[in-house]
C-alpha cells in the first residue's frame, strides 16, 4: 500500500462525508493526474441532481475532462471510497484511466472484481489496472452507518 493511494484515498472519504451530510450514498472519488495532481473531487449527487448516472466516479471524471480538455485520461488514477458499477467501471475504460484504486468491495454491485470485472474484460479496447481494499474499513464503516440511520437502526428495512 503505497502512502500516496492512503492520502488520496482520505480526500475521497472527505467526498463521502459530504455526500452523508447532503443525505446521498456516502461514495466519494478523486481524481488525480500522473504528476500528483487532484484534478476533481466528487461524491454521489443523484438525488440532488435528479441525475441517475451522478454517481461520484462520473462526475469526478467529467469534471476532469472538462479542466484537461479531453475525454481521454490516459494518465489518471481515480480513487473511489466504494468498487465502482458497471456504468462507472465502463466509463473509465472509455475514459482510458491507467489506474482506479478503490477501498470497499461490493459484493452486490460491483463491476471490478465482485460480480464482473470491467477493467479487466479482454473484450474491450482498453484495460485499466486496479487496486482494492485501501482504507476499506473506514469506508465500510461510513456506508454501513448511514445505510443504519436510513433503516432507522432496524437490522433489515
Amino acid at each position: 500500500m503505497a502512502c500516496n493511494d492512503i492520502y488520496y484515498m482520505n480526500v475521497a472519504l472527505e467526498q463521502a462525508r459530504l455526500a452523508r451530510l447532503k443525505g446521498e450514498v456516502p461514495v466519494g472519488a478523486v481524481l488525480v493526474s500522473g504528476t500528483g495532481k487532484i484534478l476533481s473531487r466528487a461524491y454521489n449527487r443523484p438525488i440532488g441532481l435528479n441525475d441517475p448516472t451522478a454517481h461520484a466516479e462520473i462526475l469526478a471524471l467529467r469534471d476532469g475532462g472538462a479542466l484537461l480538455g479531453n475525454y481521454r485520461l490516459t494518465d489518471a488514477t481515480l480513487y473511489v471510497t466504494l468498487e465502482p458499477c458497471v456504468m462507472c467501471a465502463g466509463a473509465m475504460v472509455l475514459a482510458r484511466i491507467k489506474r482506479l484504486v478503490f477501498a470497499a468491495s461490493d459484493p452486490k454491485a460491483g463491476a471490478c472484481g465482485s460480480v464482473f470485472n470491467i477493467p479487466d474484460c479482454n473484450r474491450l479496447n482498453h484495460r485499466v489496472a486496479v487496486t482494492k481494499g485501501i482504507l476499506a474499513g473506514e469506508s465500510r464503516a461510513l456506508l454501513q452507518a448511514f445505510f443504519r440511520e436510513r433503516r432507522g437502526n432496524r437490522p433489515f428495512a
